[in-house]
């Protein structure tokens, strides 16, 4: 596919740019706005749906679960100690993005995420319409999605959303929903084979019904939902019962989006440890 190939060596070249100058916060955007960003400037809530007229939660982390956050790029500088004073207690940070891009501060999220006494992990931003997803799950765990049982580390995420770049396609990346649902079976199916551990699933109740038409196989792995300035993380698409990480809104107590876990800090770690049953 001669539009593949071009893309992919674009994401190549602007992969090199982006590592060799740190990025400006990310734009703002009106709920609904799209964005259009460079390739691998994506990050896990880009598609903006699931997002209430509520204000942004500012003051606390929702009731029953511990909070945590999600980085990428945006954030090239994050002061871990203030966030941990401020009460997160996990990370997970934006490793990769398709088969080209890596995000250049990856390690020193990771590793200021685990210095400051958190538990921590990884996510992938899917770009389905690239490679297949099993290459696309080999290559994020060649750059740091990994996992290992030591209570700190968790499952590494696969964050499947709105398609940000569109470049002619539509929201679901030009696949028809049998096809996304084989794509991301491939990734998380090799994921778990090479690692041991099911991957969670960073998804929206809105891209999920559209673009998988709600299908209910991936409810095995654990869900990470995007569901903003709501009372509750539900409604859940497919199969969920309930959600392992909620992403509760775009911005708030710590540097990036703002997530939370349902639990204590046993919990949690528990969690990490796994596998889930």
């Amino acid at each position: 596919m001669p539009g593949v190939a071009a893309h992919v060596l674009s994401m190549a070249a602007v992969t090199a740019a982006l590592t060799a100058a740190p990025q400006a916060a990310r734009p703002a955007a009106a709920p609904g706005e799209a964005r259009t960003p460079r390739p691998g400037q994506a990050y896990a809530g880009m598609g903006a749906l699931g997002r209430s007229a509520r204000p942004v939660n500012t003051t606390k982390v929702p009731e029953g679960h511990i909070g945590g956050m999600d980085v990428s790029s945006w954030q090239p500088g994050v002061d871990w100690a203030a966030a941990t004073a401020r009460g997160a207690r996990f990370s997970i940070a934006k490793a990769t993005e398709g088969i080209a891009y890596k995000n250049p501060y990856y390690a020193a999220q990771s590793r200021g995420a685990a210095d400051a006494g958190m538990v921590h992990g990884a996510y992938h931003f899917a770009l389905p319409n690239v490679s297949g997803g099993a290459a696309q799950a080999d290559y994020f765990i060649a750059n740091g999605g990994g996992w290992t049982s030591d209570g700190r580390t968790l499952p590494g995420a696969l964050d499947v959303e709105n398609n940000p770049y569109r470049n002619g396609l539509d929201i679901c990346y030009g696949l028809s929903p049998a096809a996304m649902v084989a794509w991301i079976g491939a990734f998380t199916g090799r994921y778990e084979a090479r690692t041991g551990r099911r991957p969670l699933i960073y998804t929206n109740y809105s891209w999920w019904r559209q673009c998988t038409k709600n299908d209910k196989r991936s409810a095995a792995n654990p869900l990470w939902t995007a569901r903003w300035r709501s009372p509750t993380p539900a409604p859940f698409p497919g199969g969920w019962k309930s959600a392992a990480v909620w992403q509760y809104d775009d911005a708030g107590l710590f540097a990036g989006d703002q997530d939370a876990f349902p639990g204590d800090g046993d919990a949690l770690r528990a969690f990490a440890a796994g596998p889930e049953t």
